[in-house]
């Protein structure tokens, strides 16, 4: 039976990914280190999708199972020569973790003599996260193992885009989905026959659809997280739906999408369509999205490569306004939740070190005057809104 490897049955492991996958009739497993949840997973046999949306629908999910991917089974499910995927969501910083356990798995299947192609695809909120896998990886494979890998591992970079808020449900592995979805693949970077997995898109551009969703919906997703959090709201469809958030969050998604449709010369009336089209799914009542979980880890988000900092200095670098980027800067800058660990360090680095200092550190801003008006809209966010 053709097999599929999803680490992480999180929300987003089981109501996107996992979802496409079991659909395309692979037998699923899930490899997570929640031993709860592997149970259930073997036990039921089953979940269900709620899609909700201006169209709700229950999806069944069946043919899968789950193992501790602590354990040694997970890297014999690897080897399995009929496991043709792997795939995450996991996060980033996790990555690195699992690493070693597929690199055994490889070096396994290596060992057995497969021959059989294995691509793996790690669908995390970040720009060319099979990339990084790929080279953690490596650093766990023998020189052998590295020229086996060449020949019979691809690791297509994906750009992922589904909302999947952490809505408690009746059946705990059940989840509560948007009906938008969108999987971009590289394309030219699989090994072997490419699977066949509807709603999988292959991409010729990957880059540009990466950028095109990490700065239009992670961005405004991120500022109206920290908008409607400095307004004292609880979930997404609260902020957007304040007018002084929707009119900072539809500018500053519109100044970052100036600055792609510059970089990759996408059609400007299509761009803005799809801008909107965001903030319609932001506007969803059903999915109830915390603040909370879409504003966490902001040092993260506040780096030079990610959903802050680059979308404004790819637009500032074309000489295009950043007033609204700015500003939700200075929102996440204000951003202070004592429950999120970089929420945290992010409030003791301003007081250690000064708004300025720490501005720098953690954006890599260099430009005085860029870190001026950094400074400036921390100071004046509130009043904003």
């Amino acid at each position: 039976m053709k097999t599929a490897i999803q680490f992480g049955a999180g929300n987003i492991g089981r109501g996107f990914i996992g979802m496409l996958l079991s659909q395309a009739g692979y037998h699923v497993i899930f490899g997570d280190v929640v031993q709860a949840v592997v149970d259930k997973i073997n036990t039921d046999g089953t979940y269900t999708v709620h899609v909700m949306d201006v169209e709700c629908k229950d999806v069944p999910i069946t043919n899968i199972s789950a193992i501790n991917s602590s354990t040694p089974a997970i890297v014999d499910a690897i080897a399995n020569e009929e496991t043709e995927v792997i795939t995450t969501a996991v996060g980033l910083v996790i990555l690195p973790r699992i690493a070693p356990t597929i690199a055994q798995g490889i070096a396994k299947r290596r060992e057995q003599g497969c021959t059989k192609a294995l691509n793996i695809i790690a669908c995390e909120n970040a720009i060319r996260a099979s990339s990084q896998l790929k080279e953690a990886v490596y650093k766990s494979l023998s020189e052998e193992d590295q020229a086996y890998c060449d020949q019979y591992v691809g690791f297509p970079d994906s750009s992922v885009d589904r909302i999947v808020p952490p809505v408690k449900s009746e059946n705990f592995i059940d989840v509560v989905v948007e009906n938008y979805y969108e999987w971009n693949v590289e394309k030219a970077s699989f090994k072997g026959e490419i699977p066949q997995i509807v709603g999988m898109n292959l991409a010729d551009n990957l880059m540009a659809y990466i950028e095109r969703k990490l700065f239009t919906l992670n961005t405004g997703h991120a500022i109206t997280a920290y908008l409607g959090t400095l307004k004292g709201l609880g979930t997404i469809d609260e902020a957007i739906a304040d007018e002084a958030i929707y009119e900072i969050v539809h500018a500053a998604m519109k100044e970052s999408g100036d600055g792609l449709i510059r970089k990759h010369g996408f059609d400007q009336e299509a761009h803005y369509h799809y801008i909107d089209k965001i903030i319609g799914r932001f506007k969803n009542p059903y999915l109830k999205d915390d603040v909370t979980r879409v504003g966490r880890e902001p040092l993260r988000k506040l780096s030079p490569t990610d959903r802050l900092t680059k979308p404004m200095m790819t637009a500032f670098g074309y000489g295009l306004p950043v007033d609204h980027l700015i500003l939700g800067m200075g929102a996440a800058l204000r951003y202070n939740n004592p429950e999120d660990a970089q929420s945290v360090e992010l409030q003791q680095k301003l007081q250690d070190k000064g708004l300025l200092d720490a501005v720098k550190e953690i954006t890599g801003i260099t430009d005085s005057d860029l870190v001026a008006r950094i400074i400036g809209a921390y100071d004046t966010v509130a009043s904003k809104i």
